[in-house]
């Protein structure tokens, strides 16, 4: 046995000392059972509940370029509403491969029309190009993230015609780096 290796006492009982060796080289290290008592364990759980409560989830980190280069891109959208910019808004897309999916509320749900309804983003930016009403869409809570080749956007909104609020509800955008740039490959929104 290693000269530097002390052997552990774990029952409880008394170290004793073989001889008259001093502290430093002392043979053996006592636990105490009172450390292991109801108090001692709540709080060494309550540590290291602490301790994981501070850890982070591991995910990729988030480029910061791309995530500045996809808030343009949800600002573009906003500003080509209220402009009511029809080319502009369907340059933001990708032109083929994408989708555009409407889900209704519970709240909204009719039984006329299934709950989850495809559309399209020609089809919303012809209403934006064509609509006489004054519109804007409000987005709070926006949320970025991107590894510099994909991206997502979720954010909740308020859709407003002639200062009305129409629609409220959640946004999620996906969106893929082209070699025009970002471009929103796939949009979901919830209906009221």
């Amino acid at each position: 046995m290693d000269k530097r290796a002390a052997p552990v006492c774990r029952a409880g009982s008394p170290v004793r000392r073989i001889g008259t060796r001093t502290a430093p080289d002392a043979r053996y290290i006592a636990i105490s059972p009172t450390i292991w008592s109801f108090p001692m364990r709540r709080l060494i759980a309550l540590a290291l509940c602490s301790t994981l409560l501070c850890l982070h989830p591991a995910r990729a980190q988030d480029s910061a370029p791309a995530v500045a280069e996809i808030n343009a891109v949800v600002q573009a959208f906003q500003a080509a509403i209220v402009a009511k910019d029809q080319a502009g808004l369907e340059a933001l897309f990708l032109p083929t491969d994408n989708s555009w999916l409407v889900v209704a509320s519970e709240a909204r749900v009719r039984s006329d029309r299934p709950r989850v309804r495809p559309s399209s983003y020609r089809d919303f930016a012809r209403f934006i190009g064509t609509t006489k009403s004054k519109v804007e869409e409000r987005f709070y809570n926006v949320r970025v993230f991107s590894n510099g080749s994909i991206g997502t956007v979720y954010f909740d909104f308020d859709f407003v015609e002639d200062d009305k609020v129409t629609n409220r509800g959640s946004e999620s955008w996906h969106l893929v780096k082209t070699e025009q740039g970002w471009k929103i490959s796939s949009m979901v929104f919830s209906l009221g």
